[in-house]
């Protein structure tokens, strides 16, 4: 047993090592593939009638529209400037709500689904969960908020095979994702709840319904997102 647990220990101090090391490295460095990804690329691969496609391309932050940027906080995650990860508000009204309705509500921050996407498998076991909220911890220590963002919008999944907000804005709209009209950005990220039901060429009418949410959302804002002072130190 002591050999057993030496081993455990072992294992539990290497995985925090790597892990933490991981953080800090892609602080700065491109995430080039996500878990998600190479699933979904399999996915295809074994399936007929889908086509094998990767769209993906990184950008900076400042290449991505604050339209797209305010549209994700106003969707997602209203409070992204302001918690350190975890909205626990968001999490006690989405208990109250699913114990009441069959239609379940997530309460996934911004970061916690960067940390998710980035380092993690899909899925819902505690296990994953647990991971998350080890993972969303470390991002929120080690990067800023504008780079959590950057990262999300790299890697956020807008469709089958396509990942990031260039690479969407490219396949959707035919321009850059630093041209993205408040209009179009709404679009984007009213399908982020389940890309493949949720379709940005083919809109249902759930879709123009978010839509049409997102963009007053974004109105009743008032602005472009401001990271803060702290978060430009940061940086």
């Amino acid at each position: 047993m002591k050999r057993i647990w030496r081993i455990f220990l072992r294992i539990c101090l290497w995985f925090c090592i790597i892990s933490i090391v991981s953080v800090i490295f892609f602080r700065w460095i491109p995430v080039p593939v996500t878990p998600l990804m190479v699933l979904r690329s399999g996915q295809q691969l074994f399936d007929s009638k889908r086509e094998v496609k990767l769209k993906k391309k990184w950008i900076f932050l400042e290449e991505i529209s604050p339209n797209l940027q305010l549209a994700v906080v106003c969707s997602e995650d209203q409070n992204f400037l302001e918690h350190y990860g975890f909205d626990f508000d968001a999490i006690e009204k989405a208990v109250e709500h699913n114990e009441h309705s069959r239609h379940k509500r997530g309460a996934s921050t911004i970061s916690q689904q960067t940390a998710k996407n980035v380092f993690l498998w899909p899925g819902r076991s505690w296990i994953r969960k647990g991971m998350e909220v080890y993972f969303t911890f470390l991002i929120e220590t080690f990067w800023s908020k504008e780079r959590i963002m950057e990262v999300y919008l790299n890697v956020i999944e807008f469709g089958d095979g396509i990942y990031g907000a260039q690479a969407a804005s490219k396949e959707f709209f035919k321009q850059d994702a630093k041209k993205l009209s408040r209009e179009q950005a709404a679009l984007l990220v009213s399908v982020l709840p389940n890309p493949f039901k949720l379709l940005v060429k083919n809109p249902s009418a759930y879709v123009r319904t978010r839509q049409s949410w997102i963009r007053g959302q974004i109105k009743n804002w008032g602005g472009e997102l401001k990271y803060g002072e702290e978060e430009k130190e940061k940086k």
